[in-house]
């Protein structure tokens, strides 16, 4: 067994790190040796409970220290490890030990010998699988191995791209929400630890107020939460002094609105894309924003292997997924030959930036024509009225679809929707004009804090459908 399997990394840092405050939950503070023996102890009681390498384990638990050492602790006894969700089937759930706050406090309570923990993964076996809704509403199980985290670069100051290794710099006091099992949240966690920095809970993730309140550095936020940010600094300006860095992940920002946030919050924007089959694919620096503008319409430079291909991005690294769990199907038409087909359009530019385009499967059928959402929302957003734009399709039963454009107004403004029309029929084609379009208040948003286009449903008949404003 090597010494690095995953997370023998993070054991190691935790047991060498001494006094260190590395936990932070309002006055409640864990150092590294605390979190190093509470680890300890709930391995323990994970083995004596019968986990052993390969047992799935479910963690059910909010973010507090003992979640995060649960959370380290499954890995280290070799467990398949997944986050609860209210909507997996008894047979996703079958056969796995469920640790909820009750059944952590028993683990946590177990006798702990004092003796340096040793990962126990196997390499070709399940270290985690993440639940996703995908596109369709159907939770998919990502499954990553344990020879694939082993491989990733988060624990590893020196293998770090140099986006990350930016970002590192402001990660003193990384804000920590929602779920451990969220990928996003648990990989910029371990990379604040290995940067020397403390994680600090929020339980109400509202901003600005849990920036301030836990005087963070930084933060993972939503394009959604992030226009609502933006907003709130304009009309009612939070202290956020602190604050040094904003990890912005979910869906693309456009252009004018991510330009708009940096003048609003200043320098600390981190533009991020990636999947939870891939982790971080690129990542847009706020040096990069400031000195080279045109970046702002792309994601950054890659910091995996990219190869577009009839113009979809293809992903390879070490570290990627390798199926979705009991799905041999959907994992056959995405995991080809190594590579991860990402199904996001883009391009790499001359200077080594990767641009994004549009999904790949977010497209409408209009006589027979496929109309990509991207394009469409990039030109409606295009114009000054509209702060934020999306598009979904309905059917139609003269077109077989059609395009439905739903757009949140700049403050003060009123889109037109003529205006707006002959804008996408410009930029795009005839084949792409709204046939509706519905001025909203804000867009429906999913629990992750995404945008969820689901919820936005066109009228039942739209043949002679009028324009609507929505609150």
């Amino acid at each position: 067994m090597p010494a690095d399997i995953w997370p023998q990394p993070v054991l190691d840092l935790l047991a060498a790190g001494g006094e260190r405050p590395v936990f932070e939950d309002g006055p409640d503070v864990t150092t590294a040796a605390q979190m190093s023996a509470l680890i300890r102890r709930v391995a323990a009681g994970l083995r004596s409970a019968g986990v052993r390498p390969g047992t799935g384990v479910i963690l059910d638990l909010p973010v507090t220290a003992a979640a995060f050492a649960a959370t380290i602790a499954a890995f280290a006894v070799g467990a398949r490890v997944s986050g609860w969700r209210a909507d997996l089937s008894a047979e996703q759930i079958a056969g796995a030990a469920v640790v909820d706050a009750g059944r952590l406090a028993s683990l946590a309570a177990y006798p702990d010998d004092g003796l340096p923990l040793v990962a126990a993964g196997r390499a070709e076996e399940p270290a985690r699988i993440i639940w996703t809704s995908g596109s369709t509403g159907t939770p998919k199980g990502v499954v990553q191995s344990y020879a694939a985290m082993s491989a990733a670069w988060a624990p590893y100051p020196d293998r770090w791209p140099p986006a990350v290794a930016e970002l590192a710099t402001r990660l003193r006091r990384y804000l920590v929400f929602g779920s451990l099992a969220s990928q996003v949240m648990l990989e910029y966690g371990i990379i604040t630890l290995a940067a020397g920095g403390t994680l600090v809970v929020a339980h109400r993730p509202v901003f600005p107020a849990a920036l301030v309140d836990c005087r963070a550095t930084a933060s993972v936020i939503t394009v959604g939460k992030l226009y609502q940010l933006v907003r709130d600094q304009r009309s009612r300006p939070a202290d956020l002094r602190h604050l040094r860095a904003l990890l912005v992940s979910g869906s693309p920002l456009a252009p004018g609105r991510l330009a708009e946030a940096l003048d609003v919050l200043g320098p600390v924007l981190f533009h991020g894309y990636g999947q939870t089959e891939t982790s971080m694919i690129a990542m847009l620096t706020p040096a990069e924003m400031v000195t080279e503008p045109d970046t702002l319409a792309t994601v950054g430079r890659p910091a995996v292997d990219v190869s577009v291909r009839d113009g979809e991005i293809y992903v390879r690294t070490p570290a990627q997924a390798s199926s979705y769990w009991r799905d041999p199907t959907e994992s056959a038409e995405v995991f080809v030959d190594g590579w991860v087909r990402t199904r996001d359009l883009g391009h790499v530019d001359a200077d080594g930036y990767l641009r994004l385009l549009g999904r790949a499967r977010d497209v409408i059928i209009v006589n027979a024509q496929l109309v990509y959402a991207g394009p469409v929302e990039r030109a409606l957003a295009a114009d000054a009225a509209v702060a934020e734009a999306y598009v979904v399709g309905a059917p139609d039963e003269v077109t077989g679809e059609a395009v439905h454009a739903y757009v949140v107004p700049v403050h003060g403004r009123t889109p037109d929707p003529d205006v707006l029309r002959k804008l996408v029929a410009a930029q795009v084609n005839d084949h792409a004009v709204p046939r509706t379009v519905t001025v909203i208040d804000r867009v429906p948003l999913a629990p992750s804090g995404k945008p969820d286009k689901r919820q936005l449903v066109p009228p039942d008949d739209t043949r002679g459908a009028a324009d609507t404003t929505t609150p």
